[in-house]
């Protein structure tokens, strides 16, 4: 897991960022595994404990399975765990600006203007 992050957060983006952020303990973590290797990640967690919404972060796909389009399954899957584990539908997320319409896609709106995190253009958005 932590790996596939630094693999995509860290190298692929070309990004130093603190990536242990010590809210791994507090979420529920979603792992898409192929052919015994994880091609897919999202952490998810409760309202509250990073907006307060529930919310999905770190959704990482593996490079070399992009191109199997499993980013919509792993997104709906993880707004299915949030409905599941805490009975909420009420998301907020930090996605990164060039994912907007991936997000809008699955009902997730814009709520906010551009800002930087980590250097990285992002937009708040929210799904009801």
């Amino acid at each position: 897991m932590l790996q596939l992050r630094s693999e995509v957060f860290v190298v692929e983006q070309n990004c130093v960022y603190q990536d242990i952020d010590g809210k791994d303990e507090k979420a529920l973590h979603l792992l898409g595994m192929f052919d015994g290797v994880l091609v897919a990640y999202a952490r998810l967690f409760p309202p509250g404990a990073y907006f307060d919404n529930a919310s999905i972060g770190r959704v990482i796909v593996k490079p070399t399975y992009r191109d199997k389009k499993w980013g919509h399954d792993l997104i709906s899957e993880a707004v299915k765990g949030i409905s599941d584990y805490y009975n909420t539908t009420a998301i907020t997320i930090s996605a990164q600006l060039y994912l907007q319409e991936f997000y809008e896609s699955h009902g997730f709106v814009p709520t906010s203007e551009m800002y930087l995190e980590d250097d990285i253009p992002h937009i708040e958005m929210k799904k009801a």
